[in-house]
C-alpha cells in the first residue's frame, strides 16, 4: 500500500478493529485483528509506512512501538482531548476506529499525541512501580492489624512502618494469635522486600542515571522521587520552559472562565499520577517540621498562612507545582541548588 494510507485502530484487550482509509478519505477495508504481535505484523506489513492513530491505554506503548518498526507513523491520541470520540450516543469499536482514522487523515493534532517512553525507561519505571504496589500493600495490612486490635478495645503503639512487624508481635492478644501473626509476618516480608528494592532504586539512580544527583539537592527529594522524574520526563528538552512541567503533570486549575465568569477550580491532575503524588508527598515534607528553610518552604507557609479551608492542601500543591519547575531548572542547568536563592539575590543587588 501506499504510504498515504491512514489507519485507525480502536485497542481492545483481547481484539482490535482497525479501519483503513485511501488518500481520498474512503474506507477500503474494516479489520477484527487479534491482540498479537503476529496478527498485527501480518496486518500492517500489507499497510508500510501508513500513518496510523490509536489511542493511549495498557496496550498503545508495546504496539506504538511494533507499528513503528514497520515504518509506521504513529499517533497516539490522549483519551482526555478526544470527547469527539468518547461522547457518543452511538458509540462502538468500529465507530472509534473510524473517528481515529478521519482526525488523523485530516489533522493529527487534534489527537493531541502523546509520546510512549523508551523501552529502557519503562522497564526501569516499572521498578519503582513494583515498590509502590508493595508499600500500598504493606500499608492496608498494617491499618487492618491496628483496625482489629482496636475492635477489642486495645491498642497498638505508635511506630514506622519499617518496624511495625518487630513491635507489635509479642502485643497481639492471645484470642486474635492465629488471625494477625500471618499478616505480621507477611507485613515483615514485604519491608525486606521494599528495602531491597530500595537498594535497587539507589544503584539505578547512581549508575544510569546520573544525572539524579541535580535533582536530590532539594532537601526531601530522594532517590525514588529523582528517579521518578528522570524516567517520567525521559527528555528534559521537551519543554521549551521549566514552567510547562506543572500543566504536564496535572499540578495547575482547572479553568472556565467565559465573559465575566472565571471559575477557581481544582488542579487538572493530567499527566502520570505517581509522580504528581510524590512531589505532593515531597512539598509535605518541605512544608513540614523538618524542612529546612528554603524559598520553597516560604512560598508555601505564605500560602497557608492565608487561612480558609484546606489551605494546608493548596499550599502543598503550590509547593509540588514549584519544586516540579525547580527540579527541571536544575536537570537542564546542571547548578548547585540554593535553597534561600531570592535572598542571595537581593543582597547581590544591594
Amino acid at each position: 500500500m501506499k504510504s498515504y494510507t491512514t489507519i485507525g485502530m480502536d485497542l481492545g484487550d483481547r481484539h482490535h478493529i482497525a479501519v483503513v482509509l485511501d488518500a481520498d478519505g474512503n474506507e477500503i477495508e474494516a479489520a477484527r485483528l487479534v491482540n498479537t504481535k503476529v496478527a498485527l505484523k501480518r496486518f500492517f506489513q500489507q499497510h508500510t509506512g501508513a500513518s496510523v492513530a490509536i489511542e493511549a491505554g495498557t496496550h498503545s506503548p508495546w504496539i506504538s512501538r511494533l507499528l513503528e518498526a514497520l515504518n509506521c507513523k504513529v499517533y497516539v491520541g490522549n483519551p482526555r482531548k478526544l470527547r469527539l470520540i468518547w461522547d457518543c450516543t452511538d458509540k462502538s469499536d468500529l465507530r472509534d476506529a473510524r473517528m481515529l482514522a478521519m482526525i488523523a487523515r485530516l489533522e493529527p493534532r487534534l489527537l493531541w499525541p502523546i509520546r510512549h517512553r523508551e523501552m529502557s525507561a519503562h522497564n526501569d519505571l516499572e521498578v519503582l512501580k513494583a515498590r509502590e504496589m508493595l508499600v500500598q500493600s504493606r500499608s492496608k495490612l498494617i491499618n487492618h492489624v491496628r483496625s482489629a486490635i482496636k475492635g477489642i478495645g486495645e491498642r497498638l503503639p505508635k511506630c514506622s512502618t519499617a518496624s511495625f512487624a518487630n513491635r507489635v508481635t509479642d502485643l497481639i492478644p492471645e484470642a486474635l494469635q492465629p488471625a494477625l501473626l500471618p499478616l505480621l509476618e507477611t507485613i515483615a516480608q514485604i519491608t525486606e522486600k521494599i528495602r531491597a528494592l530500595d537498594k535497587q532504586v539507589h544503584t539505578l539512580a547512581l549508575e544510569r542515571y546520573p544525572q539524579t544527583r541535580w535533582l536530590q539537592q532539594v532537601q526531601g527529594v530522594g532517590p525514588v522521587t529523582a528517579l521518578a522524574f528522570v524516567l517520567t520526563i525521559e527528555d528534559p528538552g521537551r519543554f521549551a520552559k521549566s514552567r510547562m512541567i506543572g500543566p504536564y503533570l496535572g499540578l495547575t486549575p482547572r479553568r472556565d472562565q467565559s465573559g465575566q465568569v472565571d471559575k477557581q477550580l481544582p488542579i487538572t491532575k493530567a499527566g502520570n499520577s505517581y509522580l504528581r503524588k510524590l512531589l505532593v508527598n515531597c512539598a509535605h515534607y518541605i512544608n513540614g517540621p523538618f524542612g529546612a528553610d528554603s524559598d520553597l518552604k516560604r512560598h508555601g507557609l505564605t500560602i497557608a498562612a492565608r487561612g480558609g479551608k484546606n489551605a494546608r492542601k493548596r499550599a502543598a500543591v503550590a509547593v509540588a507545582r514549584k519544586l516540579a519547575v525547580l527540579l527541571h531548572r536544575l536537570w537542564v542547568s546542571e547548578q548547585n541548588y540554593v535553597p534561600l536563592y531570592r535572598r542571595v539575590t537581593v543582597e547581590k543587588a544591594a
